[in-house]
């Protein structure tokens, strides 16, 4: 679950969470981006490059950069280098895959995407827009992409929802996530 609060951005993104975690693949996130930038933060050093702003060579280092960093600890079982370099450093992924995310984390006035406050989706009066909607909740207790701590907090303000945390990390392609979506939607189809 990802809300898209500047708490989980600086998690990820800004060297508060899952770097701790990963040093070696930290490291080469960061080491795209110049010292003296860097203070400003990274989601707004990357989006200078990701925009063109500095050029074609740096918009596609940035790319790959950024979209290795993510695949390379989305899943719980890492996949080799190989694999992650194949997928997350392809140029037109990469790029397309970074940019799309770049943009919505800048957001305008210090709020990510395009809700008005952060911690928009947690509000009472957007969660009474939903709570009616039966809720299954699958997040990956070692997901250090969208930490666990969001699903919590969202299942404590929708008590009516069902959390299941699974012994995996961020991809939705890991067995146990498939498993607990595959058996929510069997669940919602059987309704009527």
């Amino acid at each position: 679950i990802f809300l898209l609060r500047k708490k989980e951005l600086d998690f990820f993104y800004e060297g508060c969470g899952t770097n701790f975690l990963f040093p070696e693949q930290w490291e080469a996130y960061v080491d795209a981006i110049p010292e003296e930038e860097r203070a400003g933060g990274f989601i707004k050093a990357y989006g200078k490059r990701l925009r063109g702003e500095m050029g074609d060579e740096e918009k596609f280092a940035a790319s790959k950069a950024w979209s290795i960093w993510e695949g390379s600890v989305s899943r719980l079982n890492v996949p080799t280098r190989e694999a992650i370099l194949k997928k997350w450093g392809d140029d037109d992924f990469a790029l397309a895959f970074a940019r799309i995310e770049n943009h919505y984390f800048t957001g305008v006035d210090g709020v990510a995407g395009f809700f008005e406050t952060d911690g928009w989706l947690l509000e009472d009066a957007q969660l009474e827009k939903i709570r009616h909607i039966p809720t299954v909740i699958v997040q990956g207790r070692y997901d250090v992409v969208c930490p666990a701590t969001s699903a919590y907090e969202l299942h404590k303000k929708l008590p009516e929802s069902v959390l299941h945390m699974t012994t995996t990390g961020h991809s939705s392609f890991e067995p146990e996530i498939i498993q607990r979506l595959v058996e929510a939607t069997d669940e919602f189809s059987e309704r009527k």
